[in-house]
């Protein structure tokens, strides 16, 4: 019975900090979600990997961990809105680039304006917002990690 208790308590320690981190980043999903304005959640994502960088909707769907036909459908509305161009690419005609257009970068610019907006509120709600926002920046940079390994794993075993 003692054995019992001390596994439960142990338990109990390790998940405290983590199951409320989990609802508390679920939570934010939704307070970013209502900021962005018209476009939902997965758009915004999509446009903003193309505007760090990620040209093809396959990198995008891999940096995302979304599935291919998910992006397509993303990107097929947001081309439709005018916010995405897709071109042809130069070395690959079955693959295509993607850009923003200028619509799509002033779209960007002000839903991230109204995130902003809200995460300075909520992280103005804690005792140290700095370690806050230091804390998400390293958990951006470990999903980027993620997503690199799980992309080399998946050009390994294509070869």
């Amino acid at each position: 019975m003692v054995r019992r208790s001390n596994e439960t308590q142990i338990t109990n320690r390790i998940t405290s900090n983590r199951v409320p981190a989990i609802r508390a980043l679920a939570r934010m999903a939704r307070q970013l979600e209502r900021s962005s304005g018209d476009l939902n959640l997965a758009h915004y994502r999509v446009l903003a990997a193309v505007a760090d960088g990620d040209e093809r909707a396959s990198r995008v769907a891999d940096r995302l961990a979304l599935g291919k036909p998910t992006v397509s459908a993303a990107v097929e509305s947001l081309t439709g809105r005018g916010l995405l161009s897709r071109e042809d690419a130069a070395e690959d005609r079955r693959a295509a680039t993607l850009s923003l257009t200028p619509a799509g970068e002033a779209a960007l610019a002000e839903v991230e304006r109204e995130m902003l907006g809200r995460l300075d509120d909520l992280c103005a709600r804690t005792p140290d917002p700095d370690a806050v926002l230091e804390a998400l920046a390293q958990l951006g940079e470990a999903l980027d990690e993620v997503a690199d390994e799980r992309l080399a794993a998946r050009k390994r075993k294509a070869n």
